[in-house]
């Protein structure tokens, strides 16, 4: 009696089991389309006109997020534009986007998509183009970094925060400047410390400017450092 029973709840369970509805998976695609309106700022050194031979580098510069929003002025409050705005000449093209987001990361394939149409439409040396990012827009540098390691010549970074295991794809023969404020509140000094130390480790060419006591707002003394320019400058793609 007890067999026939057992036998007799099986049959229930399958049957159980059969009349329940199928999960299933499927295969499909769809194309999408993302459109991003970005305002910026672009400087022409003052010889740019004159030599019309010659091919320029180009800095292109990432604002942190205070400067986010649909207000371009806004960006000459920090960094290179806060310094062309004052007066201060560079030896190279500047491109100065604006993240329309507040509160949103930087969309960085929008970004070199500008970037790309900016360079061909004048005279840039695609063997010099520079990147720094300060805050958030210094994040977004490194984000850059390992996904186009072919296209910079040189970057620096300002109090910029980044995973550790971004060491392993970024170029190599790209030399890497960081800098940071030791009593960073926003995004704290060990971010910068800890990739420095991993990228050293790995044999990258990178310097590392500690403030100490600095907060957040290092880029002050960051981007007035004139060695920087000159150390931009200096550095070129062999490839």
């Amino acid at each position: 009696m007890i067999r026939g029973l057992s036998i007799i709840l099986v049959l229930l369970f399958i049957e159980s089991c059969a009349s329940q509805p199928k999960s299933q998976l499927l295969a499909d695609e769809e194309e999408t389309v993302v459109i991003e309106k970005l305002q910026y700022y672009l400087y022409f050194p003052p010889d740019y006109e004159t030599k019309k031979e010659e091919q320029f580098p180009i800095l292109l510069f990432l604002h942190g997020g205070g400067e986010s929003g649909d207000s371009l002025g806004a960006l000459k409050s920090n960094g290179p534009p806060k310094l062309i705005a004052e007066g201060k000449q560079f030896p190279f093209l500047i491109l100065a986007p604006q993240n329309p987001h507040p509160k949103k990361w930087w969309n960085t394939r929008a970004v070199m998509q500008l970037l790309d149409t900016i360079v061909q439409s004048n005279r840039v040396d695609k063997k010099r183009i520079y990147l720094t990012g300060l805050s958030r827009g210094g994040g977004a540098a490194w984000e850059l970094a390992v996904q186009y390691p072919e296209r910079f010549a040189a970057m620096a970074v300002v109090c910029g925060m980044t995973p550790v295991p971004y060491a392993s794809w970024i170029d190599k023969d790209m030399p890497i400047w960081v800098f940071h404020g030791t009593e960073d509140k926003s995004i704290p000094f060990s971010e910068s410390q800890n990739m420095v130390d991993k990228l050293q480790q790995m044999g990258y060419d990178v310097k590392f400017t500690k403030y100490e006591g600095v907060g957040h707002n290092s880029w002050v003394q960051a981007y007035n450092t004139e060695g920087l320019y000159d150390w931009f400058i200096a550095q070129k793609r062999k490839d």
